[in-house]
């Protein structure tokens, strides 16, 4: 038996553990959705389907609750599919091998889906109990919240019902979030045809950007991770700068809302000189990134592996499209832009040069921008445009979605306030989150829900060291169940 069935509170961890057996990444939900669906039914329980999939299940009030407010239970089902690059790991097959550290839960080796996983569970656990006291009840299961949240857009009035929603996929243990930031892709392109490099001598060389933490280009972003496209990029300048090296293919990052902790470019030199010259500075930009962010990352690696040399003619991408590219990543904004001016401690803006990839005929650039101002989001989108344009690339700005406007004076904050000090001892703390959370989204097209989203305590979501803390999600189940008991009558 997996360790996880035998942790509490285990009807938590045994719904968690089904879906780290369901291969679930974002775009191949068909499995997990069917899973969810077939549990409702299973239940007794009234379940619907949507256009998008999002999967409803009603649970009615307990006896003595019927007189109480609907409250709606939201989660995604969709996860973030992230693997250390020497293992071999299909996330539309394989499950998640999911294991106890000290006072952890993690996977081995790739993403643990504990994001939004848990918070499914925790939904599942409530359908099914027996022994909770609660009023009528929505559990909403959304799908493709990572790629875009495009389950959240699709929601309507009338697959929910109610007034109240408790979103379960914020991810500190203690904080009670009101507000999110806005979002929106910015897409930029390059169109070329290869061209022949007249080297005498050449060295083809592969050069690699490991050991990144990465992590959620939201949650994050302000810790000041090293992103691997821009650090390729301030290498390979230096280099095309002093050993002409010429840039064949570059690949670094793979979702756009995560920062990337990988990057890898094969490029070219002439002669054994420029290579050793090449090496040399490899070792020395090693160093500069080891030094540059001590006491942030701690397992930075650069490196070079000579590659076979062409048996044809060498082919690389354009020069000017080399370096138009190549200027306009490093002069590019990446990380945080602004913070609140009354909460300092809180992004606003950020912007996450996500994607770097080359293919036979062009090369693309993903961004996703983050702000709780709109005005200002779409003020960071345009820097970025204009950076690129002026390089003669093409941009797109799209799949926007809005932010979550505050309601410090929410009803259902004021209870899950009371509950949790009740509970604790002490305050909890109310804050808004740069993340994007689906409830902007499900708000905009459902006018008037009162909205709270709160989750036990996830560390490094989007990476393969994601870790879920143990004694976080029990509190969490208690706190969760404290809050239904609570539920307010109806008006």
């Amino acid at each position: 038996m997996n360790t996880i069935l035998n942790l509490n509170p285990k009807n938590v961890w045994k719904h968690f553990y089904a879906l780290t057996q369901i291969p679930r990444p974002s775009g191949h939900q068909e499995e997990v959705t069917g899973f969810v669906e077939n549990f409702g039914k299973s239940l007794g329980l009234e379940t619907t389907r949507d256009a998008a999939n999002n999967i409803c299940i009603r649970k009615p009030a307990t006896k003595g609750y019927e007189n109480r407010q609907t409250i709606i239970l939201q989660s995604h089902l969709d996860m973030v599919p992230q693997a250390n690059s020497n293992l071999k790991f299909d996330f539309t097959k394989d499950a998640i091998q999911a294991y106890i550290d000290d006072d952890w839960v993690k996977a081995k080796g790739t993403t643990l889906g504990a994001d939004n996983g848990i918070g499914a569970a925790a939904t599942m656990a409530i359908l099914e109990a027996t022994d909770l006291q609660h009023g009528p009840l929505e559990g909403l299961f959304t799908t493709d919240e990572e790629t875009g949240m495009y389950g959240a857009l699709a929601v309507r009035p009338g697959f929910i019902d109610g007034k109240i929603m408790l979103n379960l996929d914020s991810e500190l243990d203690g904080e009670l979030y009101i507000g999110c930031a806005g979002g929106e892709d910015v897409s930029v392109s390059f169109q070329y045809e290869n061209e022949t490099v007249s080297f005498s001598e050449p060295f083809v060389v592969k050069i690699s950007l490991t050991g990144l933490k990465g992590g959620h280009s939201g949650v994050d972003i302000h810790l000041g991770r090293g992103n691997a496209n821009i650090l390729i990029f301030r290498f390979l300048k230096d280099a095309m700068l002093n050993q002409n090296a010429r840039l064949i293919s570059i690949q670094g990052g793979t979702l756009r809302n995560a920062i990337p902790r990988e990057a890898f470019a094969t490029i070219a030199v002439d002669g054994e000189k420029n290579y050793k010259d090449l090496l040399k500075l490899v070792d020395y930009y090693h160093h500069v990134f080891i030094n540059e962010f001590d006491g942030i990352e701690d397992a930075i690696k650069l490196k070079a592996e000579r590659q076979p040399s062409p048996a044809g003619s060498l082919q690389a991408i354009p020069l000017e499209i080399q370096r138009k590219l190549t200027h306009a990543i490093v002069g590019c904004r990446n990380g945080v832009v602004n913070r609140f001016a009354k909460i300092p401690d809180t992004v606003e803006t950020s912007v996450n040069m996500a994607i770097v990839q080359s293919g036979e005929k062009s090369i693309e650039v993903k961004f996703l921008a983050r702000s709780s101002s709109e005005t200002k989001k779409r003020a960071i989108c345009g820097t970025i445009e204009s950076t690129f344009i002026n390089a003669d690339a093409k941009v797109a700005c799209g799949n926007g979605y809005p932010g979550w406007s505050p309601n410090p004076d929410s009803s259902i904050l004021q209870i899950m306030k009371k509950v949790f000090e009740k509970q604790r001892g002490f305050a909890p703390n109310v804050k808004v989150m740069h993340a994007g959370l689906e409830c902007g989204i499900i708000l905009s097209n459902v006018p008037g829900l009162d909205t709270v989203s709160f989750g036990p305590t996830i560390q490094f979501p989007h990476s393969p060291d994601e870790k879920i803390e143990i004694v976080s999600v029990q509190k969490f189940w208690h706190y969760l169940t404290g809050i239904l008991k609570e539920a307010p009558k109806k008006v």
